[in-house]
This record gives structure tokens, C-alpha cells and sequence, in this order.
């Protein structure tokens, strides 16, 4: 739809991609949040794909960042542009696409080892096989991002997840 308003019309269209974001006031249906509050009242978690699926883990600190870098950029019409080889990432119209994720992939099991470290508990993990659908590994293409505004994702997972059990602890009152 953006793509043809800016086809059709002349506007500016810019399209984000995030990568599985995670931090304070985040969206409570997330692992994060379900594995914090299970490994906090001793719940078993259901990890799936044996813990073995990787996550391009992104702090909402480094996605709000993007954004705000990327406000001022207002997308052009791509001049090298050819149809017979596109790049879904442009366009002929004023139109781009750009991925905002930490580009390095975590392993679900090390993600879930972070989170006990920094809750000082460990979880009842049930481990599962993968669901169908799903997929084994996400990760953000980030170069149009940097070369565009010099961005580059940086909050470490381990300072990120600790970040999160901060607010957690403080916004749900857990001692």
C-alpha cells in the first residue's frame, strides 16, 4: 500500500522492519516478559526447538534511536533502479525500507541463561520441538541503516536483559 501512494501520488514513503524488540514497557505477551514472571513464581517455560532457535534480540533504547535518526532522512526516488533486478529495499518512487535489529543473532537457551543470571534464579525450562511455521533464526540486514545514517544497533543483550529485570523488579513490585 505504502509503495503505491508513493508510486501513484509522490509521497515519501519509509517502512521500518524491527527485530524482535524487547525492554522496559514492552508488549507483555513477549518471552521476555512470560519467562521473567515463570522463572519468578517457579513455572516451567516452554522453550521450544529445544532452545536452539536464535533471535535478533533488539533493545527498544537502540529501535526508538533509529527512528529518530531516520526522521529527518526523507526517501528519494532511486535513479539505478531496474525492474529486471529490483531491490525490494527501493524504488523508482520515493519509497525505502530499512531493517532496525541488533544484527547478531542470539541463541534462545544463552537469552534464557542471561535472564537467570540477572533474576538470580533458574528456570524449569520444557523443552520442546520446534513449532510449525516457525523459524529457526532471525536476522537484520542492517547496511542500508548504517550507510544511510551511520546507525548501527549496540546494547549488549546481557546490559539490555538487565535493563529489562530492573524495571521488571521495580514496575511489579518483586523483591
Amino acid at each position: 500500500m505504502a509503495h503505491t501512494y508513493s508510486s501513484l501520488y509522490g509521497l515519501p514513503t519509509t517502512g521500518l522492519r524491527f527485530f524482535t524488540v524487547y525492554g522496559p514497557y514492552g508488549r507483555p505477551d513477549m518471552a521476555i516478559f512470560i519467562f521473567a514472571k515463570a522463572i519468578l513464581e517457579g513455572t516451567p517455560i516452554d522453550v521450544y526447538n529445544f532452545g536452539k532457535m536464535k533471535r535478533d534480540f533488539t533493545f527498544i533504547d537502540d529501535i526508538v534511536e533509529g527512528i529518530i535518526r531516520l526522521i529527518p532522512k526523507i526517501p528519494t526516488t532511486d535513479n539505478n533502479w531496474d525492474g529486471k533486478h529490483p531491490d525490494p529495499a527501493s524504488s523508482f518512487a520515493p519509497y525505502r525500507l530499512y531493517n532496525i535489529g541488533n544484527n547478531n543473532p542470539v541463541e534462545l537457551l544463552k537469552f534464557i541463561e542471561i535472564l537467570e543470571e540477572k533474576l538470580g534464579k533458574k528456570a524449569a525450562k520444557n523443552l520442546l520441538a520446534i513449532q510449525p511455521g516457525d523459524v529457526e533464526a532471525t536476522y537484520a540486514d542492517i547496511d542500508a541503516l548504517q550507510k544511510e545514517i551511520d546507525f548501527r544497533p549496540s546494547t549488549p543483550i546481557v546490559e539490555g536483559i538487565g535493563k529489562f529485570v530492573e524495571w521488571y523488579k521495580e514496575y511489579y513490585n518483586v523483591k
